[in-house]
């Protein structure tokens, strides 16, 4: 952690600068997910900026806290939580799904330093996380493991037992997230298949599961400190939040989880954002 007592002022202003972030990046490329990673923003922010050990300048440090997303696809919001905490230069998000740049539509571990393991293919993320906290008490080590999770992604049966997993090793050093936007590619996921009632399901499985705004970053960094706390059973943030948050004309509708805005569209979404397309992709650009 950066701080034992963050400044949520400053986290807040972070979270600004990756959703400004976001829509440049989609604008430039002209490709890739807009809705999730503007969701993910604020928690991802805390998780970042916060809540793990990290030193993005020698990634593979041994003491380093092991992140993943099992939602590939929200790379927009991946990418910029690096790039902003260091990993790599802010101009390389400029670059974002082109052949000449290294940051790719989804997450490649061979070409951008601080990946841990390449995604894309839902379902497969919580696995990974639970052999890695597996590992780490093995290892008798005070690492821990973060999984971030989609709503809709809770329809994959591998989910299912790595969580049931999790809980029959009581994993405390285990916090997987899911991103409850309420929204998937095909429609609202209670449309396209029922997920609810999760903090049930996850209880069942012996975890300890903590509901939370996404979007209100004194409770974000609550729920953290709630599952870094517990201990016996690994821990479930749900974080309820809304899909396009921040962009008025993309809030709530699922047309956006894989569109980007065209130029005008990110002009209007940027000025929402307090910016410009010019003033933001000049300080990418510049850093």
């Amino acid at each position: 952690m950066l701080a034992t007592k963050p400044d949520v002022t400053e986290l807040k202003a972070k979270a600004l600068d990756i959703r400004r972030d976001i829509i440049t990046m989609l604008a430039k490329s002209q490709s890739g997910h807009s809705g999730g990673p503007l969701s993910v923003a604020d928690f991802g922010t805390a998780l970042f900026f916060h809540e793990m050990e990290l030193d993005p300048k020698n990634p593979k440090w041994d003491g380093r806290d092991f992140w993943h997303f099992s939602i590939g696809h929200v790379t927009p919001v991946i990418y910029s939580l690096m790039a902003e905490r260091g990993y790599f230069p802010l101009k390389h998000l400029m670059g974002f799904r082109s052949f000449e740049g290294i940051l790719q539509g989804h997450p490649c571990r061979k070409e951008v330093p601080g990946i841990e393991v390449s995604s894309g293919s839902l379902g497969q993320g919580l696995s990974v996380a639970v052999g890695f906290a597996l590992g780490a008490r093995l290892d008798k080590s005070s690492q821990r493991a973060y999984c971030v999770m989609g709503d809709g992604e809770q329809q994959e049966g591998q989910v299912w037992e790595a969580a049931m997993s999790a809980g029959h090793f009581e994993l405390d050093n285990l916090c997987a997230m899911i991103d409850v936007n309420r929204m998937q590619i095909d429609g609202p996921t209670e449309k396209i298949m029922r997920v609810e009632p999760l903090a049930d399901k996850y209880r069942a499985f012996h975890w300890h599961v903590i509901d939370c705004d996404g979007h209100d970053m004194q409770a974000i960094l609550k729920a953290f400190a709630e599952a870094r706390a517990t201990k016996g059973k690994p821990s479930m943030i749900l974080f309820r939040t809304t899909m396009g948050e921040g962009v008025s004309y993309m809030e709530d509708d699922y047309k956006w989880h894989g569109m980007p805005p065209k130029m005008d569209q990110a002009e209007v979404a940027l000025k929402e954002l307090g910016t410009s397309y010019a003033e933001w992709s000049a300080r990418l650009l510049a850093n």
